[in-house]
């Protein structure tokens, strides 16, 4: 539970405290209701009693039961906002530490596992809150103090009771111990079944195209039958609880009037009357003292996969990212520079470096391409510019500050980035292309026309019905590559950055649209940075400088016509696109 209540706001504190003192009163209520019933039984045995006095001790615990119920019913409501607002609480740091992550700790979790945690996580957690509170602090507190009711009574019965709670308490142990593993694999589990749901989805054509139906389905079964099997384990061992506690509850009855009968049987007649008295009173109390442990059931069916849930929940929240804001800089003698020192990174508990002893510099206006075999390390580059990852080794400069001296704000305002797999969130047109305020206080609609303009979308959007407040569904997915492509870059142009950095952006274009689109952005944005990823010869042959890599390291510099005659690698990669004549007259 400490893990649970360490997210508790000082207001839920309070709240906890009252539901406390209301179940203290509710259990002190109960407690009266064995006494009242001796006085009602005493009452029926003594010759003489009067109506009244039964209507009057019936009456008393009648009072108590309805005030009970009252305190329940308050606990029960405090519980409930307890839990939506321990919900509330837990999300919004949940969210908030997954915002602040680098790339490094979201591929540690998986897309995948932080759903999981973010909604089923967190349900369970909220519904051991609603009915566990009443029973943690319930449960104990009625067994210590029935305890005390019946302590100084006949020590046979006393002995008795005492063992009903030693194999009550033996029977919730054993539940425990093998049950909470099983719950901490339903969890691991329950990630992983999400995970391949979300494959499925979101793969859903080429699963169709590939008629990998039945290959999706066999992958989905199999994770349905893990946690299944895990499920039934886990409740197996479960069920056997309440047969077990009921038997124990039964049992224990049995005995007190078995011992009762005995202890009657041979007092003195004078005393035989209260023996009878004590035996209710005290099989009452003795029932009170095992439904309590009967009460910590529900918990210990519901607190194994709530703990691990609350640690699943905490591990995130607990997690720091590894790019940390810098103190921020007030002032640069340089803008839309970028410069690369001696830059070497290799990625989390990787044995090998992916890029080794960068350097260059992008200068202001420039023009700056990098282009190499796949997985030579292109996109791992750039995405040190914007921090997604820190370098390993040297050190990567915007305006001639280490990018770790600026806060992450400060860093991102300066940069318009347009990510090699296109972006899109539900929303519209205008919701997508104006993302994001750059520190100012927004953009007007003439700021989304124009950057939708530059970036060759001016037709696509007008086109439709609704123009710029058109539906764009989640991912973009009622848009096609191309389209999805120009509100990415629309999205990075609108913000006026001093720089721009484009991972492989023109890929889904054609050669047309491509090379307009390169010419307008040099007119357009005249004095903007452009660092692009490119795989095509054509989009960056009138760079400034092309950068080519080579397994991580740089094979050369230089400009198009340069490279042809100096760079083996590069001349290679554009005998691949064009043929020799047409690549000497590019």
């Amino acid at each position: 539970m400490i893990s649970i209540m360490k997210h508790f706001t000082k207001r839920d504190w309070v709240a906890t405290a009252g539901a406390v003192v209301l179940i203290a009163l509710s259990v002190y209520l109960e407690l009266l209701m064995p006494a009242y019933m001796k006085d009602i039984t005493e009452l029926l045995i003594v010759p003489g009693s009067e109506i009244s006095d039964l209507l009057w001790a019936g009456g008393k615990m009648l009072l108590c039961a309805l005030a009970s119920l009252v305190v329940s019913v308050l606990v029960t409501v405090i519980s409930g906002f307890l839990a939506a607002n321990y919900s509330f609480n837990v999300r919004a740091k949940l969210y908030d530490a997954v915002e602040g992550f680098s790339m490094a700790e979201i591929n540690r979790f998986s897309t995948a596992s932080l759903i999981t945690r973010s909604t089923n996580d967190i349900t369970q957690v909220q519904t051991i809150i609603v009915f566990g509170l009443m029973v943690i602090v319930r449960a104990p507190l009625m067994a210590v103090l029935a305890i005390t009711k019946i302590a100084d009574k006949s020590a046979e019965w006393t002995i008795s009771a005492g063992v009903a709670v030693v194999l009550v308490i033996i029977v919730l142990a054993i539940c425990f111990l093998f049950a909470h593993p099983l719950f901490q694999r339903i969890q691991v589990l329950t990630d992983n079944i999400n995970r391949i749901t979300r494959e499925n989805l979101t793969g859903i054509r080429v699963v169709r195209a590939y008629n990998a139906e039945d290959y999706q389905k066999n992958k989905f079964e199999q994770a349905n039958t893990d946690i299944t099997q895990n499920n039934m384990k886990a409740h197996r061992i479960m069920s056997l609880m309440m047969p077990s506690m009921m038997l124990i509850m039964n049992g224990l009855s049995l005995i007190v009037y078995w011992i009762g009968a005995y202890l009657i049987d041979g007092a003195p007649l004078e005393g035989k009357a209260d023996l009878f008295l004590d035996m209710t009173v005290f099989s009452q109390y003795a029932l009170m003292v095992i439904m309590a442990f009967m009460m910590l059931n529900m918990i210990f069916i519901m607190g194994p996969r709530s703990i691990v849930a609350a640690k699943r929940i905490n591990e995130v929240i607990d997690t720091k990212s590894s790019i940390v804001d810098g103190k921020g800089v007030d002032h640069t003698d340089k803008t839309g520079e970028i410069e690369f020192r001696n830059v070497s990174f290799k990625y989390p508990d990787a044995a090998g470096y992916v890029l080794k002893d960068i350097s260059f510099t992008a200068h202001k206006g420039e023009t700056v391409a990098i282009i190499g075999s796949t997985g030579c390390g292109k996109s791992t580059m750039i995405n040190l510019i914007p921090r997604f990852y820190d370098a390993t080794e040297g050190e990567v400069l915007v305006d001639g500050v280490n990018v770790k001296e600026y806060t992450l704000e400060q860093l991102h305002n300066k940069l318009g980035y347009i990510p090699q797999r296109a972006v899109l969130f539900s929303g519209t047109v205008n919701t997508n292309v104006a993302m994001g305020s750059n520190g100012t206080e927004g953009y007007t609609q003439e700021d989304v026309a124009r950057a939708v303009t530059i970036a060759q979308a001016k037709d696509v959007v007008e086109n439709y019905p609704e123009g710029y407040e058109h539906p764009v569904a989640q991912g973009g997915s009622n848009l096609s590559g191309g389209q999805k492509q120009r509100l990415c870059i629309a999205r990075a142009v609108c913000r006026n950055p001093e720089v721009l950095i484009f991972d492989d952006s023109f890929s889904a274009l054609d050669y047309k649209t491509d090379r307009i689109l390169r010419d307008t952005l040099k007119k357009e944005t005249a004095g903007t940075t452009n660092i692009i990823v490119a795989q095509r010869i054509g989009t960056i042959k009138d760079a400034d400088q092309i950068i080519v890599l080579d397994e991580g390291r740089i094979a050369a510099i230089g400009k198009h016509k340069e490279l042809l005659k100096t760079c083996k690698i590069y001349h290679e990669i554009g005998l691949s696109q064009l043929g020799e004549e047409e690549l000497n007259n590019v």
